[in-house]
């Protein structure tokens, strides 16, 4: 296949990487197009395709056009390409928020992809959420599967509304992941022990607790009542949880991203 890029930043960048790491599509079939030098160039160099800073050069002939730019330069790369894309060119948008309503408007064009991935892309440990137009080709599912397969796990979805419900969950998770991963390191500092012990326990416990989640067959509540002895020390720290509300203000976090996704994706016309 052969892919345009619109956008070579980090998450452009990531999927770049993945696409050519797994074979996917071959340098001489891919072209990127940004409007910072020193972006091009570093892709240039990195990955030797072709770079450009023309979004309408780089849409010559390829089969995928990839959107990877900033929801607030959305508009403006539509009007450029506006009417420029063949009927049956497959447009893929990882534009946080950009609904296929606002694209097809946007672009005068049908055969459309909007996908939510994630940061941990960036290392082929992500999880995507994807829908189509009913325009998109099995064979074109085909190449979105494969491509953002390569960035870790893709999941298909019927309706679009599950998009902005992914951007609450796994979209922005890795946020609440990070900020947990902070706070229990702050608290184990806190309690004596060195940074670099801290830092080293937590990371090793989160990851094998997720891969043991994975593992197990075993449900988060059963792996959690298996850990909490009555009476002890985690039993302890589990009711300072609940007496906060944990559960309830994770909950009220998620559905306030969820709002605001919604929100956000009103606002990109």
């Amino acid at each position: 296949m052969r892919l345009a890029f619109i956008g070579g930043g980090n998450m452009g960048e990531a999927l770049l990487a993945a696409v050519l790491g797994k074979g996917i599509a071959a340098p001489a079939a891919i072209v990127i197009s940004d409007v910072a030098e020193a972006r091009r160039q570093h892709l240039l160099d990195k990955y030797a395709v072709s770079v450009t800073p023309d979004n309408r050069a780089a849409i010559q002939d390829r089969d995928i056009v990839l959107l990877a730019i900033k929801p607030q330069n959305l508009s403006a790369v539509m009007s450029e390409l506006r009417g420029k894309l063949r009927p049956a060119q497959l447009v893929l948008s990882i534009v946080a928020g950009a609904r296929i309503s606002a694209i097809a408007r946007g672009l005068d064009h049908k055969c459309i992809v909007r996908t939510m991935p994630n940061t941990p892309a960036q290392i082929g440990e992500g999880i995507t959420v994807w829908t189509a137009t009913s325009e998109v080709t099995a064979e074109q599912k085909g190449w979105v599967r494969a491509i953002m397969g390569a960035t870790g796990q893709e999941i298909y979805v019927e309706d679009e509304k599950y998009l902005d419900m992914a951007t609450a969950v796994s979209g922005s998770g890795p946020a609440y992941v990070f900020l947990f991963v902070e706070c229990l390191v702050e608290a184990a500092v806190n309690i004596g022990l060195p940074r670099e012990i801290a830092e080293a326990l937590v990371l090793r416990t989160l990851s094998g607790s997720a891969h043991l989640i994975e593992k197990s067959g075993k449900t988060p509540a059963e792996l959690r009542r298996m850990v909490t002895s009555p009476g002890g020390t985690t039993a302890e720290a589990i009711a300072h949880f609940e007496k906060g509300g944990f559960a309830s203000l994770v909950s009220e976090a998620v559905q306030a991203a969820h709002e605001k996704a919604k929100k956000l994706g009103e606002q990109i016309t």
